[in-house]
């Protein structure tokens, strides 16, 4: 498994990128009221994007799990959906709904990712819940993360939290390495499992990656829709996700998908 480590000059490019990515989902997330669309919001984030000279990651990508190529430059996930929600002019926003935003760009050569879920209105209590859960368990990889420190330490610290919390965390996608690409290696799931045991990453300076818990609020299975992109979970129960693209430093860990300043 080869694993780049990130000059501060790469990290600071990283900074610039996840800079973007920032101001767009806090535009996104002022934006979301009940009555819009999701293809407003993604013609909103591409129009930010070409603005700043960057490149909407997603736009076009074509996965192995999909023969169609993602027509969106964010993925809009509503309630049980629970990422690669397509954008449409269909999905109109109610009172109620929560909405993950996961968006990426590239600038400059180099890629930063991050996904926040937004409250429509007045949302149900356990759906806050389970977006300040969600939210916490991101914080707690963030916190924990550090040079030297082995990820299944942080996955167990993670899992924990969500757990305890009674709520499940999806298996099916994990966080990510990211850099010039928008995933590099190494896989960080949010979560231990005997695959991760065997074949851990001991965090290191330089290390640049994209922690993007999914927390279910029932069990932690999930399906993919007919449009070959959509993955919802089984049970029809919400699902939450936020991620940050994080750089490892010398005294810990630094994220990258912030405002600029």
């Amino acid at each position: 498994m080869a694993i780049t480590l990130r000059s501060q000059r790469e990290i600071e490019l990283m900074r610039r990128a996840g800079a973007v990515v920032a101001d767009v989902l806090s535009k996104l997330k002022e934006i979301a009221k009940p009555g819009i669309t999701t293809a407003h919001l993604d013609s909103v984030a591409l129009q930010m994007a070409a603005e700043a000279g960057a490149v909407a990651l997603f736009k076009g990508v074509r996965a192995p799990f999909s023969q169609i190529a993602f027509p969106g430059a964010i993925c809009a996930s509503m309630n049980d959906e629970v990422v690669h929600g397509i954008p449409s002019d269909n999905a109109r926003l109610c009172d109620g709904d929560i909405l993950s935003v996961d968006f990426g760009v590239r600038l400059d050569g180099y890629c930063a990712d991050a996904a926040i879920t937004i409250a429509i209105g007045d949302i149900s209590q356990e759906r806050r819940r389970l977006m300040d859960v969600t939210k916490r368990v991101l914080d707690t990889a963030i916190e924990k993360s550090a040079p030297s420190v082995r990820w299944s330490q942080v996955a167990a610290e993670m899992q924990r939290c969500a757990e305890e919390a009674g709520f499940s965390v999806v298996r099916d996608f994990v966080g990510h390495g990211i850099g010039r690409e928008m995933h590099e290696e190494p896989r960080v799931p949010n979560f231990v499992s005997n695959e991760l045991l065997a074949h851990d990453v001991v965090l290191a300076e330089g290390m640049v990656l994209a922690v993007e818990p999914m927390i279910n609020e029932g069990s932690c299975g999930v399906r993919t829709l007919k449009n070959g992109w959509t993955v919802v979970t089984k049970d029809g129960k919400s699902s939450a996700h936020f991620e940050h693209t994080v750089a490892i430093v010398k005294d810990g860990c630094r994220v990258l998908t912030v405002k600029g300043r």
